[in-house]
């Protein structure tokens, strides 16, 4: 046992020489994490009908929520924000579902979640528990539709779009340079992937030795 970690500790060593202290890198994961709410809508089901009401419940939410937004600056304002609303938002999305005749049942739910690594035009998140509002459409079984409600992209993006530079300038009002770097999808990929691993067996060896 103790030549097992003797050998995953050189190993980790090793990688943390050769990919630049990917334990730094999780960590910034983190800040990104805490940083950031999502919205994310998931569909009843793959149909074209289910799809195509997915949207139709995006757009709703977020015109009909866009000024109670407007010039929330703070991660922690906007958090209390969606929580007060939870229920307007549900019901929001309820009445688009039934407009469009279906009998789904929606339930909009605030909290943490896990996302894999998902790209939003000029950036990429890497994958990760992140704080959501998350809109469940009938079963939730089908393609889920997601973007970033604060900062406020999504807002942002459905009534004008946002230049590659503009989402950029952005996100530098509330992340740090490293952060920035981090998830400009231009840089390596492969790092988010290597410092999730990593993480796993830095967590494995303590509990290991202790």
């Amino acid at each position: 046992m103790k030549k097992l970690i003797s050998v995953m500790l050189i190993v980790i060593f090793a990688l943390i020489v050769v990919l630049n202290k990917p334990q730094d890198t999780y960590a910034v994961k983190q800040d990104i994490s805490n940083k950031l709410i999502r919205l994310h809508v998931i569909a009843n089901s793959d149909s074209e009908q289910d799809q195509r009401l997915k949207l139709k419940v995006r757009d709703a939410v977020i015109m009909k929520m866009n000024s109670k937004f407007k010039g929330i600056e703070n991660v922690n304002n906007s958090e209390n924000l969606i929580k007060e609303n939870l229920s307007e938002i549900q019901n929001i999305a309820q009445n688009v579902v039934y407009e469009n005749g279906k009998a789904y049942k929606v339930k909009a739910m605030y909290g943490k979640f896990d996302f894999p690594t998902k790209y939003y035009g000029t950036i990429t998140l890497p994958a990760g528990n992140y704080k959501a509002l998350r809109i469940i459409i009938g079963n939730g079984a089908g393609k889920n539709w997601w973007c970033v409600m604060f900062p406020p992209l999504c807002f942002v993006d459905i009534t004008h779009g946002l230049s590659s530079n503009e989402t950029k300038e952005e996100l530098k009002k509330y992340l740090s340079n490293d952060e920035i770097e981090m998830i400009e999808t231009n840089k390596p990929k492969m790092k988010f992937k290597i410092a999730e691993i990593f993480q796993k067996y830095y967590d494995d060896i303590r509990m290991a030795l202790k």
